[in-house]
């Protein structure tokens, strides 16, 4: 079959920057897969995506003209049903044909196959395969249906012979190419028919570009164009000309600001503007926000990370006299700075006490009241969470958390955050240094939103840290309280971070706190409020714990993932404390490598089927004299010889002292079950055994349930 490369490229007006990257791979990937469905792809075809502001395409390397035959064979009807009574082609043997595109196959060439009821009839037949213009055709109409378009723009087209065409798509389409080869391909699409003529760039262009071939498209399109066509390489080119001219300086250049300023330009170009030095007296996360969010700008840093009145813009004009476009910017971002000094002027008028009633003003949620009685629930459980903290050794003052908890959420009432919201904590950190409060409580106006997200920084203070648990705990508590729980993919209030959040808190800030206690502490601050869902305390420990095996999954010991047999064995245990964790499963992993590992683990679990079967309330203790075997006797002596010592590892933290000491049960387990039956017909030497095993298994299963590494 013949076979070349394939270009087909929708020429627009400017699409929408934030979703063109997406919209870029979503076309390009779904004119492949029709392909690909059709047979139409050679072993080994390259494909690659095209996205600038005006256009989206994909050239794929190897594509057939036409697919090979290939045979069908499919089931029909019974013959019962396929034939009427005088043996003709039945009205239902008809129908189903003509669905599968075969109404006019001659009867005879159906095949019958099978005996007596199970006797049916099949299509046998060598069918013809898709030619590339008629499947191209489908793939384009689909590709542009499974857009990820946020908002349809509807325009009118005028056709060749003067009739009018409403038309839907994201932006008005000027242009189709549809190229195989050097051949054009019969496609037309939303009222446009395809040919080998696309556009460059809209100012640096000398007018429409004849592609001849798809190998030359990006070549073309670049030399001739000044189109840069793939995302990929104009975002690496922006990012790497930003860094030559940043210079000893660092470049503040975020992911989303890259992927919006590529979907902004087809050839970028890089100039050095300024602004008044006047402008740093304001916080420079002010005046970074100001202009990336604004004006797509990229500001420079010195080595300390402290802000220069110099920063970077990517330009869609290259040009030798870059003066008019400097200035121009600089005109213009002038005023942007100046609404945030002003912002920022205007709120230091007043103080962040002062703004505590206004939280009442607030609404937070409809069943939840308003910010300043969510203020008061975080204070209270804050406070709690301060006196469990002191009750472990940690330096805490709770007078301190209370002031935090008062005047974390104030900053909200500020212009500045209400112009720009990803700013909160950060304003409320600079306000509170200004109203001269102590420096934990103006470091937790900011640290109690910590961490935000995967990776992100814990706070520094224990003032910060007391409020971030509360914050993230009261928000978990009272959002599922009104029955809106996250349900499969959708977490609408983010609690699954917020629970990973608090994961992270308490296993890497070392607190031994309590989950469940934190949970009931959490719940008491909400019985004021009477709501109708009763919060189910075991399911929200639930969820935290799923979050929980999540985090630990990305941990590790001697650069190897935990597995999760390693940490079901701890998870099992329904721990209450998360801060000594890493340090049982560490033990764990060096558990397994003992030579008795493997013969404990068997054990301990054949325990626990035992112990499961028991109804009722398991015996607790063993009565020596009914000890009448010497197997018996002698795992009970070294159980209490050894319990002691166990007890102390525990207390120590030892975990892998601990696990190896029971090393020493192994060969007295192993005879105790060689020689012993459990479950004796006597009541009360049976009863005596299970106390035995039962005292066993809690000592087996201090660190974790071993028994889950068999």
């Amino acid at each position: 079959m013949k076979h070349a490369a394939l270009l087909v490229e929708l020429f627009t007006e400017e699409l929408p920057p934030k979703s063109l990257k997406r919209l870029g791979e979503s076309f390009a990937q779904s004119v492949y897969q029709s392909l690909n469905h059709d047979h139409l792809l050679e072993a080994g075809t390259r494909m690659e995506s095209f996205a600038s502001p005006r256009r989206l395409a994909v050239l794929i390397s190897e594509v057939c003209e036409q697919a090979p035959d290939y045979p069908v064979r499919e089931k029909l009807l019974p013959t019962s049903i396929a034939f009427d009574e005088q043996g003709k082609a039945s009205a239902p043997l008809l129908k189903k044909l003509a669905s599968l595109g075969y109404a006019n196959t001659p009867i005879d060439q159906l095949e019958t196959s099978g005996e007596g009821k199970n006797q049916a009839l099949y299509l046998n037949i060598i069918a013809k395969g898709a030619s590339l213009n008629t499947s191209l055709q489908r793939a384009i109409e689909e590709a542009i249906k499974q857009l990820p378009i946020a908002k349809m723009m509807h325009y009118q087209i005028t056709a060749p012979n003067g009739s009018i065409h409403d038309v839907e798509f994201a932006r008005p389409v000027h242009r189709i190419l549809a190229i195989h080869g050097s051949r054009v391909l019969p496609i037309a699409a939303l009222g446009i028919t395809a040919s080998n003529t696309t556009e460059g760039h809209r100012f640096m262009s000398s007018g429409p570009i004849a592609i001849q071939n798809g190998i030359d498209y990006e070549r073309q399109l670049e030399q001739d164009g000044k189109v840069i066509a793939s995302f990929a390489k104009r975002r690496e080119s922006i990012k790497k000309e930003l860094e030559k001219a940043a210079n000893t300086d660092k470049v503040l250049m975020p992911d989303a600001l890259l992927d919006e300023v590529a979907a902004l330009v087809e050839y970028p170009a890089i100039y050095e503007c300024h602004f008044d030095a006047e402008f740093l007296e304001v916080p420079q996360e002010c005046l970074i926000l100001t202009m990336q969010t604004n004006q797509k700008y990229f500001a420079l840093t010195d080595a300390n990370g402290k802000l220069k009145n110099r920063f970077l813009i990517v330009s869609n004009i290259v040009t030798d006299r870059p003066e008019a476009i400097i200035s121009g910017n600089e005109r213009v971002i002038r005023p942007r700075l100046a609404d945030a000094r002003f912002f920022y002027q205007q709120d230091q008028k007043r103080s962040l006490e002062s703004r505590i009633p206004d939280l009442a003003k607030v609404v937070y949620h409809n069943q939840l009241g308003n910010q300043l009685q969510r203020m008061e629930r975080i204070r209270a459980l804050a406070n709690d969470i301060a006196t469990a903290l002191k009750e472990t050794g940690v330096t805490i003052d709770p007078k301190t958390v209370s002031r935090a908890a008062e005047l974390a959420k104030t900053d909200l009432l500020s212009d500045m955050v209400g112009e720009f919201p990803e700013l909160q904590g950060v304003m409320g950190q600079y306000y509170a240094h200004a109203d001269h409060e102590h420096p934990d409580v103006a470091s937790a106006c900011y640290e109690h939103y910590l961490p935000r997200f995967a990776g992100d920084a814990l706070p520094q203070t224990m003032t910060g840290t007391a409020l971030a648990i509360a914050d993230k705990l009261e928000t978990i508590i009272g959002i599922w309280s009104v029955g809106l729980a996250p349900t499969g993919d959708k977490d609408p209030f983010a609690l699954r971070r917020h629970a990973l959040g608090i994961c992270r808190l308490l296993i890497e800030k070392n607190l031994a706190l309590d989950i469940k206690q934190l949970i009931a502490l959490a719940k008491k601050q909400f019985t004021s409020l009477q709501l109708k869902n009763e919060l189910d305390e075991e399911a929200v420990y639930q969820f935290i714990l799923e979050r929980l095996r999540a985090y630990l999954k990305d941990q590790s010991s001697e650069n190897t993932p935990f597995n999760t047999s390693e940490i079901d064995s701890v998870l099992s245990m329904n721990p209450g404390k998360f801060n000594d964790l890493l340090k049982r499963l560490q033990a764990i992993r060096g558990f397994t490598k003992l030579s008795e590992a493997a013969q404990l683990a068997a054990a301990n679990k054949r325990i626990s089927n035992i112990l499961k079967k028991i109804e009722g309330a398991l015996p607790e203790y063993v009565q020596p004299p009914l000890l009448c075997l010497p197997a018996e006797a002698n795992l009970y002596q070294a159980l209490e010889a050894l319990s002691p010592k166990l007890k102390q590892q525990l207390k120590d933290q030892e975990f892998m002292g601990l696990l190896q000491s029971l090393v020493a049960l192994s060969q007295p387990i192993d005879q105790f079950f060689a020689d012993v039956m459990v479950m004796d017909e006597d009541l009360q030497l049976r009863q005596n055994r299970i106390a035995l095993l039962h005292q066993l298994h809690q000592k087996m299963n201090l660190v974790a349930d071993i028994g889950k590494l068999a």
